[in-house]
C-alpha cells in the first residue's frame, strides 16, 4: 500500500470541481422518471462509455417522498464517482430541478425534456452532448490523494452466524483505524437495530445526537413496522436467509450488524436518506432501508464513493457508480460462492487469522479498489439501483 512519510495511506483518484475525489470516472445518462429510462437506455447504447440507470420513479410524487426522489438523483450526479451528467425527463421543469442540483458541483451536466420533442429527436439531441462528454472525461488524469480524502460507507447483507463473528467486525477495524485518519464513513439500516437500539444510541459522539437518532429509530417502529407489520417482523427480519444461516431473531441480527462500527467510533450525526455529511470527517448514521440496493443507492447519493458489503450466505449486490466490496467469513460462501467475494476473512474461524490482519486485509482492499481494481460486482455486470419510496403516489 502507498504511504506518505509520516505513515498515512495514500490512493489515486479524480479530482472533481468542487474538490472531492473519486475513484471512478462515469458519464451518467440519468432519467428523471420512469417514462424517461428508454431514451436514456438508447443514449447509453449510443455512446459507448456512458452509464444509463434505469429506476422507478418519479411521477406524481409529492410531499417528502418527492423531496427525497429528488435528493436521491442530484446527489447520485453529484457523487466524485460520476464526471458529468445528461438528465433526460418527461418534461422540462422537474428535469432541470436536477440539473441545479447537480450543477451547484460544478461538473458539466446538462438536461433534455421529451415532451414536445419526442424521444427519436431527444436521444440524438443528448447523444451528441454524451458523445462530447465522454471523450472529455476520457482524457481526465488521476492523481494521488491522501486517505483522508476517501469516503467509505458500509451495510450488511444475507447476514448469519459468521458475519457477527468475522466480515462485520472485519469493517469494524477498518473504521477504528481510518476514521482516526480522517476518512467519512457511514453505516444505517434503521431496520436492523432492532434489539440493540441502546447500545446504537450510547455509541453517538453526544447524547444529543444520540436522541436525535432515537428518534429517527422510534419514528420507523411506530409508523412503518408497527403499523404495517403481520406477525411481528416475520418473513421480513430476520430473512429467510439469515434463518437458514443460524440467525433466528432480528436481536441477533443487530448485535451483529453494530459490529460493523468497531470499537472506538463514535458518530457524529444522524442522516436522512441521501443526506449529505456536513459535519466533517467522522463516521455517520443515514436512516435507511436495510434492503441492500435501497441502501446502497442512499449511501452514494449521500456522497460516499465506496462500500464495503460483508455478507454469510452470500448476496450479491453492487452498484453503478460506486464499488461494492464483497467480505465474507463464511468458508461455504467463498467454496460455493466465492466468485462474488473480494476478501476472504474466513480464516477468522478458523483461527488462523486475526481480526486485526482482515481489518488490514479490507484497508488494502478498498486502497486497490480505489485505484481501479474492478470489484467481484462490478466484474460480474451487477449495478442495482433502487429507488426508496416513502409512500404511495397520488
Amino acid at each position: 500500500m502507498a504511504k506518505t512519510a509520516n505513515g498515512n495511506l495514500r490512493f489515486t483518484g479524480w479530482r472533481r470541481e468542487n474538490g472531492r475525489v473519486g475513484v471512478r470516472n462515469h458519464v451518467v445518462i440519468l432519467p428523471l422518471d420512469d417514462l424517461s429510462n428508454a431514451a436514456c437506455e438508447a443514449v447509453a447504447n449510443n455512446i459507448k462509455g456512458t452509464l444509463a440507470i434505469p429506476h422507478a420513479y418519479g411521477r406524481l410524487q409529492f410531499g417528502a417522498d418527492l423531496d427525497l426522489h429528488f435528493r436521491t438523483l442530484i446527489g447520485t450526479g453529484s457523487n466524485p464517482n460520476v464526471a458529468a451528467v445528461v438528465v433526460i425527463g418527461i418534461e422540462d421543469g422537474w428535469t432541470n430541478r436536477v440539473v441545479e442540483g447537480i450543477a451547484k458541483t460544478g461538473k458539466p451536466v446538462i438536461g433534455f425534456g421529451i415532451e414536445g420533442h419526442g424521444d427519436i429527436a431527444t436521444i440524438a439531441k443528448a447523444s451528441y452532448e454524451a458523445k462530447k462528454m465522454v471523450q472529455w472525461a476520457s482524457e481526465l488524469k488521476r492523481e494521488e490523494c491522501d486517505i483522508s480524502e476517501l469516503w467509505v460507507s458500509t451495510k450488511c447483507g444475507e447476514s448469519d452466524t459468521t458475519t457477527g463473528l468475522s466480515s462485520c467486525p472485519t469493517v469494524g477495524n477498518m473504521y477504528d483505524k481510518l476514521i482516526p485518519k480522517g476518512v467519512y464513513g457511514c453505516f444505517g439500516e434503521t431496520s436492523e437495530i432492532t434489539g440493540a437500539e441502546h447500545l446504537c444510541k450510547a455509541r453517538a459522539a453526544t447524547p444529543e445526537i444520540g436522541e436525535k437518532w432515537y428518534k429517527i429509530w422510534k419514528a420507523y417502529q411506530e409508523d412503518v413496522i408497527e403499523a404495517h407489520k403481520t406477525n411481528d417482523l416475520s418473513d421480513s427480519q430476520p430473512t429467510k436467509g439469515n434463518i437458514a444461516g443460524g440467525l433466528s431473531t432480528i436481536e441477533e441480527k443487530a448485535l451483529g450488524n453494530l459490529e460493523k462500527i468497531g470499537r472506538n467510533c463514535r458518530y457524529i450525526d444522524a442522516l436522512e436518506p441521501a443526506e449529505a455529511p456536513a459535519k466533517g470527517p467522522g463516521l455517520y448514521y443515514m436512516d435507511t432501508s436495510s434492503a441492500a440496493a435501497e441502501c446502497v443507492t442512499l449511501m452514494a447519493a449521500g456522497g460516499y464513493v465506496v462500500h464495503t458489503f460483508p455478507t454469510g450466505q452470500g448476496n450479491v449486490i453492487g452498484n453503478p457508480i460506486v464499488p461494492v466490496i464483497k467480505i465474507s467469513g463464511n468458508p461455504k460462501t467463498i467454496r460455493t460462492m466465492g466468485e462474488h467475494i473480494d476478501v476472504d476473512v474466513s480464516g477468522i474461524l478458523r483461527r488462523d487469522q486475526t481480526l486485526d490482519s482482515a481489518g488490514d486485509a479490507l484497508i488494502e482492499m478498498i486502497i486497490r479498489t480505489a485505484n481501479g481494481r474492478l470489484t467481484a460486482a462490478e466484474a460480474l455486470g451487477h449495478r442495482e439501483f433502487s429507488m426508496t419510496k416513502l409512500y404511495r403516489s397520488a
